[in-house]
């Protein structure tokens, strides 16, 4: 058992009273004496001096041992028992206390399990009873869900901080591209509950719009809108529309109601605009190189209807004639073509899961052409780039060919990864096919039934950058065609899966943050619940920052609004450039090949820096984790200058008479379930779930700002870094 220094205090402490008790009155014994009673007691007890100073050193021990057994009997059990106690009351931990001490304390534990007991009862029935409430809410949540899953349209909702209340997954996977120049690694992301959308927008456009939209307001009008085109720092082009979302008043309704946020409704025009560009050059080139043809040619017709022109003459016109048809005739023929690829490539690419590919193909075929089909050999993991719609027309028209020409009755298909692209294979068994008749299939324009489509099977695959071909497998009598699909770029982010509980929708809303904004004070005088937090852990070599061992692995999520945002998150392998001992491996299990091609910390440290922005840092033991950072201040220029929360720290602050504060401790006394250990997502989630439920017991403390948490913590044994 280990004790910090009250600890030990108090266990010492009734022995050296005893001792001093005993002195005392020893001396005051023999102050009574005479001088004579003196001698006598003095030459009774000088031979028996051993055994009398062993008798009472025995007896001091006895006596110490006894008192310190009653202290940690009715004492320090009492203590134990008011903070376990004060964690039923603060959280929703329903784990019972344990009856520890006398008989008195072991009953009033029985007591409080009772009372628990019935008050997780109300809780539960309270639940219900706002379960039952809430329906509705709930159903019009699901409504706006699926509404927002379904806009092919980027949609952002943003308080009047500009900070991000709702997005779409079209938003994020648009924004996300915006993002990359600001944060070049892996897990690096600009948009997320309570960021700031000026981090990717322009903050003095997006005022602009705001105001004309509110003078708008102001004029009476019903819906105002605001539009505005802006270049991202990749080159792009966004056309950005604003709406207003007004404030619900509780009071009687003004003429103007005040604002609450806005949305934003982004579309990406850079390809647009491109395309338009290049459609005003030919259309240019077509009209001005055709004006002077056309003169030509009149002139040429004119000088042919004078009856006195010779033959050398006519067939000179003749020939300008011919030359300038041929001339215009190429100017066509070129914007023809122009048209005829811009139809090949307007469908964009974009990820499916490639076993939903298959699913869909396998659908079609048997809806259009009545032929069996079977998906074998799929890999469930496997995520393409893909324009869908094209995809499936050419699977459906290479199914329609076989089931109309060979009379196939069975069609199996199949995706598995090849060297880093994903293959497609249409397969029929029994059939012998003919490579030159198949040889036209790639080449003739593709009909379903009586449709006749303006691509070719050999357009469909060039669009996506891909190839196609015809084998035989004879062993088993087999025919396939293969198609090389592009995969998709990191597919879908796997790794941070097992953490994210909840529903299976992309979309991400909160609305209670509205309430969060207008805050004006200062960092260490805004409550705790108020403030947004990055909760990180990292991995590294060794425990040795400053000789030499290095961060092999950096994991984040995010705090915002009180609540733990999951799907905010941010994981990155680095590359130490160094050895990996192999007692680290058998800890996080990171081994040397799997970082081998990881960036290094002079990337992930800055990318990490901009995920952190403008949040308070909290970590488990963050010392450890704030002076692998600070090292690497100097080499990358990145400064993390943020207040830092330890959970170790606040767990001694609101427990200070347990005897473990280590992660698994603090997990287990407030019911936190501890997953993906020594990950370094796992760690940051599980210190995440911990700091929320330090929050209230702070709270019953009387510690509810920053700066309070901050040297209610430096006050503890166990601070011994100051950030």
């Amino acid at each position: 058992m280990r004790f910090d220094k009250r600890e030990l205090a108090a266990a010492l402490a009734p022995g050296v009273l005893l001792l001093l008790a005993a002195l005392i009155g020893g001396a005051l014994f023999a102050a009574t004496l005479e001088p004579a009673e003196r001698e006598t007691l003095a030459a009774l007890l000088e031979p028996r001096a051993a055994l009398v100073l062993l008798a009472w050193l025995l007896l001091s021990g006895a006596l110490g041992a006894l008192t310190r057994q009653a202290y940690l009997r009715w004492v320090a059990a009492a203590a134990r028992l008011a903070e376990e106690a004060g964690v039923l009351l603060a959280t929703d931990v329903e784990r019972p206390l344990e009856a520890q001490g006398s008989a008195e304390t072991r009953a009033l534990a029985n007591v409080i399990n009772q009372l628990a007991g019935q008050r997780n009862a109300l809780r539960a029935d309270m639940a219900a009873q706002v379960q039952d409430a809430s329906r509705s809410v709930a159903q019009e949540r699901n409504r706006l869900a699926a509404l927002m899953a379904e806009l092919t349209q980027s949609v952002v909702v943003c308080n009047l901080d500009g900070r991000i209340l709702l997005y779409n997954a079209r938003a994020r996977t648009q924004l996300r591209a915006l993002s990359s120049a600001a944060a070049p690694a892996a897990g690096a992301e600009l948009i997320g509950l309570g960021r700031s959308i000026y981090a990717l927008l322009d903050r003095a456009l997006v005022v602009h719009a705001l105001e004309s939209v509110q003078q708008r307001l102001q004029r009476g009008a019903a819906h105002p809108s605001a539009q505005f085109v802006t270049g991202s720092r990749a080159g792009q082009l966004l056309r950005v529309q604003m709406a207003p979302v007004r404030a619900i008043s509780p009071g009687p309704s003004t003429d103007v109601t005040p604002l609450d946020g806005f949305v934003l409704m982004l579309d990406n025009i850079t390809r647009d605009f491109a395309d338009e560009a290049e459609r005003d050059r030919l259309l240019h080139a077509l009209t001005e190189g055709s004006r002077a043809s056309l003169g030509n040619l009149q002139a040429a017709v004119e000088m042919l209807d004078y009856e006195d022109v010779d033959a050398a003459t006519r067939e000179r016109f003749h020939a300008v004639i011919r030359d300038e048809v041929s001339v215009m005739s190429q100017r066509i023929r070129q914007v023809s073509e122009q048209a005829t690829q811009a139809l090949k490539t307007r469908w964009p690419l974009e990820d499916m899961l490639g076993a939903d590919l298959l699913a869909a193909a396998c659908r079609r075929i048997e809806a259009q052409h009545g032929c069996r089909t079977a998906a074998d050999a799929v890999d469930p993991g496997l995520w393409l780039r893909v324009d869908s719609y094209s995809l499936l027309q050419a699977v459906l028209y290479l199914a329609g060919r076989l089931v109309e020409e060979y009379g196939v009755q069975l069609l199996q298909l199949r995706l598995v990864r090849n060297e880093g692209r994903a293959r497609l294979d249409l397969v029929s068994s029994g059939h012998t096919l003919s490579s030159e008749a198949v040889s036209h299939w790639e080449t003739d324009a593709m009909h379903i039934g009586d449709e006749r489509l303006a691509l070719s099977l050999r357009d469909v695959v060039e669009r996506h950058d891909g190839a196609f071909w015809f084998e035989r497998a004879r062993l088993r009598h087999e025919s396939l065609f293969c198609l090389l699909l592009p995969l998709a770029d990191g597919g879908e982010p796997l790794d941070a899966a097992q953490f994210v509980r909840g529903d299976s929708r992309p979309e991400v809303y909160d609305f209670d943050l509205f309430a969060t904004s207008g805050q004006a004070r200062d960092l260490a005088d805004r409550r705790l619940a108020d403030l947004a937090y990055t909760v990180f852990d990292t991995e590294t070599t060794g425990l040795d920052p400053a000789g030499g061992d290095e961060i092999i692995q950096i994991g984040a999520t995010r705090i915002v609004a009180g609540k733990l945002r999951r799907e905010d998150c941010f994981e990155q392998l680095v590359d130490p450039q160094r050895d990996i001992p192999a007692a680290g491996i058998a800890i996080h299990g990171l081994r040397p090949e799997m970082l081998a091609g990881a960036p290094t910390i002079a990337a992930v440290l800055p990318a990490f820096h901009a995920f952190a922005h403008d949040t308070v840092l909290v970590a488990h033991n963050a010392a450890f984790d704030m002076r692998f950072l600070q090292i690497k201040e100097g080499p990358t220029g990145v400064v993390f200058d943020q207040p830092v929360l330890d959970t170790l720290l606040l767990s001694a602050v609101v427990h200070p008479q347990q005897t473990s504060h280590g992660l698994e401790a603090i997990a287990e006394r407030l019911g936190v379930a501890v997953l993906g250990r020594h990950t370094a997502l796992g760690d940051a989630m599980v210190t995440a779930e911990i700091f929320l439920k330090l929050v209230p017991l702070l709270g019953e403390q009387g510690i509810h700002t920053l700066g309070q948490a901050r040297e209610a913590a430096h006050q503890t044994y166990y601070a011994r870094v100051r950030y």
